[in-house]
């Protein structure tokens, strides 16, 4: 039976990050570990962290991220304080588990600790609490966080060595779509700011292999959009890149050539009906056009074509395809689009993918 319950919100790792520094700063002048702490949040609410002390003074809280399935959720975020005696700023170190910045593009410069800038300023707020205008050096660390950033954005936006320490907002929204569409920005904006001009795109990791296969790409300028077409090519546009090569699976593709721009299966519809269209047109018989309706699954309308002699429609398909994606993004960039099946054969693409998979290979 469905529950009506409201989804509970958890605290992002900032919170956790300005819990953990504030109790550590108590310990640095002296104060036993206290069992909780409160921080203010960006919006002002007041939240009240359980902390766990460590022999060495560090701090720790655990991050319950509520009732989103956040890869960070029940992890250990600690923090490690160092106070001067003078008035100084509050600096950042990167401990174990929490990553470096490589790229540009993203919200912390090259070198710096993946700690972004709301958390940068939880934690301060929070140490000011306690230990007024004094200078401090704060590492924060996340003794899983190098294991639970491989299923982050991470490895892609550039940060090496762990997970970010991240919240706008310092509460975590379960099912939260914005921090996706962020991510996705973000990785596009490291490219963006390395003067690439072309990128290709994936929808997911199946669909990356295979297209990286299909086109020998071997460096990182392939960004995986999920279900989000329509906000890389919103964002690309806006970011100023000029040229994009889509590959992807005809479950994917065919929704866009069919006008969806968000491809989940609960929003992102007309697959069947664009093949059936273009089979229709091209002169397929009805009894073609219906059996391809009436396919159960993609894979078997694949089949289907193959039998039939239809595997032409899939460039007319990608050239639609790209010609929506155009349309979208006003013109601003030109689309490439190759249909390829999960093994890396190319089934159909317009006339430029092979020049624009040559420019990405080359990273010009």
């Amino acid at each position: 039976m469905a529950s009506n319950r409201e989804l509970r919100e958890g605290y992002s790792t900032g919170s956790c990050a300005a819990a953990a520094a504030k109790a550590a700063a108590l310990r640095a002048l002296g104060s036993p570990c206290p069992a909780s702490v409160e921080i203010t949040t960006p919006e002002e609410r007041i939240f009240t962290l359980p902390v766990v002390g460590y022999e060495d003074g560090s701090c720790g809280v655990i991050k319950d991220a509520g009732d989103d399935p956040d890869s960070t959720d029940g992890i250990m975020i600690r923090a490690a304080v160092k106070l001067s005696p003078a008035p100084g700023a509050v600096s950042f170190l990167a401990g174990e588990g929490v990553g470096t910045v490589t790229l540009p593009g993203l919200k912390v410069p090259i070198g710096e600790p993946a700690i972004n800038p709301v958390p940068r300023m939880m934690i301060e707020r929070a140490l000011r609490e306690v230990i007024g205008a004094r200078g401090a050096e704060v590492t924060i660390s996340a003794p899983q966080g190098a294991e639970v950033a491989k299923r982050t954005f991470n490895p892609r936006l550039g940060i090496v060595g762990g997970i970010s320490i991240l919240g706008t907002s310092g509460r975590v929204k379960p099912m939260n779509e914005a921090s996706l569409l962020e991510s996705l920005t973000l990785e596009l904006n490291t490219h963006a700011a390395e003067g690439r001009e072309a990128v290709a795109v994936a929808f997911a990791g199946t669909g990356e292999n295979a297209l990286r296969r299909a086109y020998e790409i071997n460096n990182r300028a392939v960004v995986q959009c999920g279900n989000y077409i329509g906000h890389l090519l919103d964002e690309s546009a806006r970011l100023g890149l000029k040229r994009l090569l889509i590959g992807g699976h005809p479950g994917k593709l065919l929704k866009v050539a069919a006008g969806s721009f968000n491809t989940h299966n609960r929003t992102g519809g007309g697959a069947k009906e664009a093949l059936c269209a273009q089979a229709a047109i091209a002169g397929a018989p009805a009894a073609t056009v219906k059996a391809l309706y009436e396919c159960p699954t993609t894979e078997e309308a694949m089949r289907l074509v193959r039998k039939e002699g239809l595997d032409f429609l899939w460039t007319i398909l990608a050239r639609i395809a790209a010609k929506r994606c155009e349309e979208r993004a006003f013109e601003d960039i030109k689309t490439a689009v190759a249909f390829i099946d999960n093994g890396g054969i190319i089934l159909g693409a317009t006339d430029d993918a092979p020049s624009f998979a040559e420019e990405i290979r080359d990273g010009k």
